[in-house]
């Protein structure tokens, strides 16, 4: 694995608050202390330590001094809001959020040559038609929702500022969140814990991957040149109907909380993609090897019908085994 250098630090990291962003920062911070800087947003003010800094993405000023203060040579950027119905109900707010704070990290990062890693996400595809074999990236991005569409904004953007960057499409990063709220896991668990139902998807499918996992890439694309496109999603594909079914198994839920139906009929706020699996094996093939273990890791907690989660025999589900194996990957609980 490639570490970091002197022209690859100090790293800047935004989107702290998000569940990559977060992860990443605590990676990062660990291996490289002293080296590594996360800003959230000034109103953020829960998200706080000595290597984080109140900066709105947004305000040219602020983001100018802390270039000027920190001299940043590499950026991770994970910022932008993900809530798909928050964006419906406010296009400018989801417009300012995934664009105009990109515009603003651009100027900086294209004044100072530094080398820029940018997330995005699989929802830039409708889902609708994917090949067997999943999207690639020269696939032609076709949202349906408007964080999706303000991600290709972003896409675009880089493509025609920055083109030595490199954009990094990810799925669903299954890691521990801030605040216990803003990653998939969080949401669904949180229902179950407090003995309410959660109703998900049958076929919208995803490419969950370990933050674990996610991290490591982050660092080998940091420390490289390589530019454009690639897509980072894990080789198991599940709906979220399925991830649901995990995450209530192992957490030892009471499987009669958990409903299933088609997007269809979840109404049309917002709208839901489809399958928008990735094939990641571009990126396999300029890392060496597939960067991912499948999520989660361990195939007696794949759900083979959609009545497995009723399934109790074997090892007892609970929120500490949840922890263990599906916030972290247990490969990697050492890193």
């Amino acid at each position: 694995m490639l570490p970091l250098d002197e022209q690859r630090l100090p790293l800047l990291v935004t989107g702290v608050a998000g569940v990559a962003g977060y992860n990443a920062l605590a990676y990062f911070h660990e291996r490289y202390p002293g080296q590594v800087i996360g800003i959230r947003q000034r109103d953020n003010w829960r998200l706080d330590g000595p290597h984080i800094v109140a900066c709105d993405a947004e305000d040219p000023v602020a983001m100018g001094r802390l270039f000027d203060e920190y001299q940043f040579h590499a950026v991770l950027n994970c910022a932008g809001n993900c809530a798909l119905k928050a964006c419906e109900l406010d296009t400018r707010l989801a417009w300012r959020t995934n664009v105009e704070g990109l515009v603003n990290l651009l100027s900086h990062v294209a004044e100072r040559q530094v080398r820029l890693v940018h997330t995005s996400i699989d929802l830039v595809f409708s889902g609708d038609r994917a090949e067997h074999e999943g999207h690639v990236e020269t696939d032609r991005p076709d949202p349906v929702t408007v964080y999706g569409k303000t991600m290709v904004s972003a896409e675009q953007l880089i493509a025609d500022w920055y083109p030595e960057a490199c954009v990094v499409r990810i799925s669903l990063p299954m890691g521990v969140s801030f605040n216990g709220h803003a990653g998939a896991i969080d949401w669904i668990q949180s229902r179950f814990a407090k003995d309410r139902p959660a109703t998900l998807y049958y076929d919208e499918i995803r490419t969950p991957t370990y933050t674990d996992c996610l991290n490591v890439v982050f660092e080998q694309l940091l420390a490289g040149d390589s530019a454009g496109v690639l897509h980072a999603g894990a080789s198991r594909r599940l709906s979220l109907y399925q991830i649901a079914q995990v995450i209530n198994r192992v957490g030892g839920y009471d499987p009669r909380l958990l409903k299933g139906c088609p997007r269809i009929e979840a109404g049309p706020m917002p709208p839901r993609a489809g399958n928008v699996a990735m094939q990641s094996s571009r990126l396999a093939e300029l890392l060496g090897g597939d960067p991912f273990d499948p999520w989660p890791l361990a195939p007696e907690w794949v759900p083979t019908h959609p009545e497995w989660h009723f399934e109790r025999g074997g090892e007892p589900g609970s929120p500490e085994l949840l922890a263990r194996v599906l916030y972290r990957n247990p490969r990697r609980v050492e890193v």
